[in-house]
């Protein structure tokens, strides 16, 4: 007989003070010593007004992406100390684990002595990958696995992100006597991505006081099978589409083309990302009997405010408008911290006094890398 699965609480961690649009560029660095001719295209379409990092102005790391995750986690007890010994299940997502081994997971286990022997989930992705680690939570509790879980999403992003990971390219390219520009596939992630973590505590009882919030369903769906990457790092795009692995190049050849970038195919994203997630969503709402325009709160990771127009005009295609009201976000003041996005903004409702017994909560969480979604139906009880 399967349980109930509540998140009883809600945490989060945010490296350092904010960082403004005016301050970017000072932290993220000019490349070839020239201002970049896509930074405010970007931001004025984005409506990212401040975000996080996990660095210095002088590029200087201040966390690790595992530190801020365990941050977060710990920020889920009044005393970690008696309450981590407690728990059985450990599940992180990120798209930015410091190193390629050991995994994320067992990372931030490292920075949680207090927790003892436990299970530990690391899955691999993007922005889907702090979802998945949820679902992942929530079967275990749900079959009686575990009694007491703890899930988060994080991200560390911007040191990758500065001028000196991409000088290289660009003195190779002035050397040809080529125009020294860094792709836009590159480029514009640098003003998109922020740094932070957030974690969520579950169990098979709601607290006994305050809100706890019921997870009703997760869904998830990859539209691999049909199109090619589209954002990814450590490779890069051959003319067929398929990805030339980091594994295979020259040691110089990837400090020459910036492999280990990230990079993003804007034209793939635009033509898909709605489209996909948004007609998946039109099928599992017939299923379950959803009626969107019942919801209390309609909860989409979005990177960049240019996508709001587009879902809301897909939702309403669809037959499921959801009002402007009932939308929540908190992109502007937070940027685009990938997988912990969905957690900052369940976290930022969770304490903020506003939920009440029976309001429901969807969330959608889209990643473009290869075209994958999440969908899960929160209800505060």
């Amino acid at each position: 007989m399967t349980k109930e699965v509540y998140i009883t609480q809600t945490s989060h961690f945010l490296p350092n003070e904010p960082v403004s649009n005016e301050e970017m560029e000072a932290y993220l660095g000019m490349i070839n010593g020239a201002p970049s001719r896509s930074r405010r295209i970007v931001l004025r379409n984005n409506g990212i007004q401040c975000r996080y990092s996990a660095m210095t102005p002088e590029g200087i790391a201040t966390h690790t992406n595992a530190q801020m995750a365990a941050l977060a986690v710990r920020a889920l007890f009044e005393n970690p100390t008696l309450e981590l010994p407690q728990l059985e299940l450990l599940c992180c997502g990120t798209s930015s684990p410091d190193q390629l081994m050991p995994s994320h997971g067992v990372m931030v286990h490292g920075w949680l002595p207090e927790a003892g022997p436990i299970e530990v989930l690391s899955p691999s992705g993007n922005c889907c990958s702090g979802m998945h680690a949820l679902k992942y939570a929530w079967l275990a509790v749900k079959t009686g696995e575990a009694q007491r879980a703890v899930t988060t999403g994080s991200e560390r992003l911007s040191r990758i992100l500065r001028a000196d990971s991409f000088q290289e390219e660009a003195s190779h390219l002035a050397r040809l006597e080529e125009q020294p520009y860094i792709a836009f596939e590159k480029e514009f992630l640098r003003w998109m991505l922020s740094d932070g973590a957030g974690a969520w505590l579950l169990s098979p009882r709601p607290r006994s006081q305050g809100p706890s919030l019921r997870i009703d369903w997760i869904e998830s769906v990859s539209y691999a099978h049909r199109i090619e990457a589209c954002m990814y790092q450590g490779a890069d795009k051959l003319e067929d589409g398929s990805l030339k692995s980091y594994m295979d190049y020259q040691p110089q050849e990837i400090l020459q083309q910036s492999i280990l970038s990230i990079k993003q195919d804007v034209k793939l994203l635009s033509q898909h990302i709605v489209s996909f997630g948004f007609d998946k969503l039109k099928v599992i709402c017939e299923k379950r009997g959803l009626d969107t325009a019942a919801l209390t709160y309609f909860i989409p990771h979005i990177s960049s405010e240019f996508f709001r127009p587009k879902i809301a005009a897909k939702l309403a295609q669809n037959g499921m408008a959801i009002p402007d009201e009932k939308w929540y976000s908190n992109l502007a003041t937070k940027g685009n911290v990938g997988a912990a996005s969905v957690y900052l903004m369940v976290d930022e409702l969770f304490h903020s006094g506003r939920l009440k017994a029976g309001d429901t909560l969807l969330l959608v969480v889209p990643e473009s890398a290869r075209f994958s979604y999440v969908f899960a139906l929160l209800t505060v009880v």
